[in-house]
């Protein structure tokens, strides 16, 4: 097992990456769970996890360690916050959730993970939380609205994060233009809104009409 681009905490046995478990013997979504020298890995699937797809893809320069206080929009039933719940072993993960059927299993991972704290909101109005959070660094979003861009920009402002990715999901903005164009109006409007693009990464190998935007403040 060696480590896996630049994001301590991500491992690769030759072909996958894998995370150290937080919570051995439990897995989140089915995944592999593989022990090597008395250590737990999780397998993160990048055809489940955008993230792990981005990695696997090269994207680089996102400045998570072990002790990074993430805010996680979107975070669904908890598969990539999980996952890097694993890297920020101490750190924090504050996962946002508007869906109350997904924030019933998310609570649920959140019980066996003492890094995840899931937060029952709506990201278009960070007000709503911003009490419940201090010190976030980094904002990592995966949300299939028509206003992603704005829900990302108006998080990362309102917790004066440094650093942060945007899964941006091209239908959602616009159905009706190729992906390729839209990634490209995501970039002018996110440097207009004075954030520097660190690196953009398609992935459609994995996930269909999504790129990755790693972003700095």
């Amino acid at each position: 097992m060696s480590l896996a681009g630049d994001v301590p905490g991500v491992f690769t046995d030759g072909s996958r990456l894998l995370t150290v478990n937080a919570a051995p013997g439990k897995d989140v979504y089915g995944e592999e769970l593989v022990k090597v020298g008395g250590t737990e890995y999780r397998v993160w699937d990048p055809y489940r996890s955008k993230l792990a797809a981005a990695l696997l893809l090269g994207a680089k320069g996102m400045g998570i360690d072990r002790s990074t206080k993430v805010l996680y929009l979107g975070a669904a039933s908890g598969t990539t916050s999980s996952h890097l719940s694993d890297i920020v072993v101490d750190g924090m993960v504050h996962c946002v959730e508007f869906s109350e059927r997904s924030f019933r299993d998310l609570v649920r991972v959140c019980e066996t993970r003492k890094n995840m704290i899931p937060i029952l909101a709506d990201a278009n109005e960070p007000e709503e939380y911003a009490h419940m959070i201090e010190g976030v660094e980094f904002v990592y979003q995966d949300i299939a609205q028509r206003n992603q861009v704005d829900i990302f920009v108006r998080n990362m402002v309102a917790f004066e994060a440094e650093r942060g990715v945007l899964m941006l999901k091209s239908r959602s903005v616009d159905v009706n233009r190729p992906p390729r164009e839209v990634f490209s109006d995501v970039r002018k409007a996110l440097l207009s809104r004075g954030l520097r693009i660190k690196g953009l990464v398609l992935l459609e190998k994995y996930s269909k009409d999504h790129a990755c935007f790693v972003v700095e403040a």
